[in-house]
């Protein structure tokens, strides 16, 4: 079946099949930063953003997509002009193998653009969806606090998207 949304800002059509995940679909298009990791929406490393909500795209059906907005880690930032929220997370230490590492920032994303100033709790529930086995927490609460405290000033509309 065709479906139309828009990823990372540009408008696409594309053909999925009945009963494929959103997370296969992303990958297929050729987005491979959400990555599979358990397939029941526990760790996160799946992790998109579905009309700027982050959601578990290896439990979400391709089709429950159609005319939204998806956004994936390659939306936010590149190689060469990394997102202000990826820049927190390497000056904290907070990425280690980083299979979990996008899930973890589009969950920070999201936060930060509703709550651009959340205090330990927030934060600690925001990313409540997303595991990692590498790296203890601390650093990771620390990197989005960093996040915070640089977007913080530039406002929302300052910040790439």
């Amino acid at each position: 079946m065709k479906m139309t949304f828009t990823i990372n800002g540009v408008a696409r059509t594309v053909e999925a099949e009945p009963g494929e995940v959103l997370l296969d679909l992303l990958r297929r298009e050729g987005y491979t930063g959400a990555k599979f990791g358990c397939g029941q929406g526990f760790c996160g490393a799946c992790t998109v953003l579905l009309d700027g909500e982050p959601v578990n795209s290896c439990l979400l059906l391709a089709g429950l997509a159609e005319g939204r907005e998806i956004t994936t880690i390659e939306g936010i930032g590149s190689v060469d002009a990394l997102h202000p929220i990826q820049e927190a997370f390497l000056d904290a230490g907070a990425v280690q193998c980083g299979y979990c590492t996008p899930g973890f920032i589009l969950s920070t994303k999201a936060l930060l653009d509703r709550n651009p100033d959340p205090g330990d709790e927030e934060i600690k529930g925001a990313l409540d969806g997303n595991y990692c086995r590498c790296t203890g927490y601390v650093k990771i609460v620390d990197a989005v606090k960093l996040a915070a405290k640089r977007t913080r000033g530039a406002g929302r509309r300052g910040v790439r998207r």
